[in-house]
């Protein structure tokens, strides 16, 4: 054996724990689709109508103060000619995929009640959750948010999360596309007994496959612990794999650190030191960050109908160009401008990510050096873009060269299927 060979070995053996540990708390991309967005609901009012529901009313809101390409970009100051290339798929992606991702909550917008309300209203939303995977109107992405786990609602939070599990289970409705989302969480140690409880519920219901879960960052103490440390890259190790978002919460977050209501948003510098932390701490773990939502509704005359849209429209643009791609949606109404934002900020980028990626995977000339990390980086770009649908397979193949298998290849990501 050389000296080179002698040392090899010995660095082998003194880095066989480090590496190790590597590659378990950083396993890269779970190479799934994220939804660009999440919707919450309370629970009371989830009906199997509701995302028909939610079709037709933003279509209609967008055929009152939207009503063609044109329309949409005096609206929201597009230009036209990117007006023109997203009206139509915004006007198909609201009849046939309106909400990529549905959350039943049975938090903040259920409140408290009685517990036996509570337990008919989670008994009733599970049935229908269940009814609509059978039949296949269910979102791709579905879930319910259970109250915290801070001691004087954790009892309640425990209940709503067995029955609806149990039901759930019993009617074979629990899919790859389900997720818990625990809001408010202040400590290490609540996501590990989220941990603990699921592992005890999928045993009394005889859940085989382990149910995953979000932390939603609604306080101060997820992002900095009293010992100075960042406890919510702790929260994804103490989740032991099943951790597979963390999400923003605007309101909650904002008036925890005493910031005046009038100026609680998701582009406050706190809400930027928060998620710039979370985004950090997700790097390389395979988990999800989403943006949070804006209350400033698009509802009233056309007047504050567009002005809201066009708040919505430039924060949403502002999340996705810092490397955030999901956030909340509460309002049919936002619905339009979060899918033109999305929708433009994809094309926008588009051709220039796909030449790009012909020149790193055919040769040729670019004013680019990309190098393997910004192939993928490109590759991921556009394979949102067609997760979503605001870029066909058919243009990526025209403009790249690429097909959808070798996209998802190069973006180390399972084959898209497109929205």
């Amino acid at each position: 054996m050389s000296h080179l060979d002698d040392l090899v070995t010995r660095l082998d053996g003194t880095l066989a724990d480090a590496d190790a540990a590597l590659a378990s708390s950083y396993p890269g991309d779970r190479g799934v689709r994220q939804p660009v967005h999440t919707v919450y609901v309370p629970g009371d009012r989830y009906t199997a109508d509701l995302v028909t529901e939610w079709s037709e009313d933003a279509r209609s809101v967008l055929a009152l103060h939207g009503r063609s390409a044109i329309e949409i970009a005096e609206a929201l100051d597009l230009r036209p000619s990117l007006a023109a290339e997203v009206y139509d798929r915004v006007t198909a992606k609201l009849e046939r995929e309106p909400i990529e991702d549905l959350r039943i909550d049975f938090e903040d917008g259920y409140g408290n009640r009685p517990d036996a309300d509570e337990d008919a209203a989670v008994v009733q939303a599970a049935r229908t959750l269940a009814a609509t995977v059978r039949d296949g109107s269910a979102p791709p992405f579905h879930g319910i948010r259970i109250k915290s786990f801070e001691a004087p609602t954790r009892h309640r939070g425990l209940r709503t999360l067995d029955l609806f599990l149990g039901e759930l289970a019993a009617a074979g409705g629990i899919t790859d596309g389900f997720v818990v989302t625990l809001p408010k969480v202040t400590s290490v140690e609540q996501v590990a007994a989220m941990v603990t409880a699921l592992e005890a519920l999928e045993g009394a219901h005889g859940i085989t496959t382990p149910v995953p879960f979000e932390i939603q960052v609604e306080t101060p103490q997820a992002i900095l612990g009293n010992d100075g440390t960042a406890l919510v890259a702790r929260m994804i190790t103490a989740g032991a794999g099943r951790v597979t978002g963390l999400h923003y919460g605007t309101y909650d977050y904002s008036a925890s650190l005493g910031v005046a209501a009038a100026y609680q948003s998701m582009e406050h510098p706190v809400a930027d030191h928060a998620k710039d932390v979370m985004q950090v701490a997700a790097a390389g773990t395979g988990v999800f960050v989403s943006d949070g939502s804006t209350n400033v509704l698009p509802v009233g005359d056309r007047e504050a109908v567009r002005a809201a849209w066009r708040l919505h429209l430039r924060l949403v643009r502002r999340s996705l160009s810092r490397g955030i791609y999901q956030g909340w949606d509460l309002h049919p109404a936002q619905l339009p401008s979060r899918y033109v934002a999305t929708y433009s900020f994809f094309r926008e980028g588009l051709e220039t990510a796909a030449a790009r990626l012909r020149a790193y995977v055919h040769g040729g000339d670019s004013s680019y050096l990309d190098e393997p990390a910004t192939a993928t980086a490109l590759a991921a770009f556009v394979l949102r873009g067609v997760e979503c649908g605001a870029v066909g397979v058919d243009e990526v193949d025209k403009l790249a060269g690429i097909d959808q298998r070798r996209l998802a290849e190069l973006a180390k990501r399972k084959v898209a299927e497109p929205a």
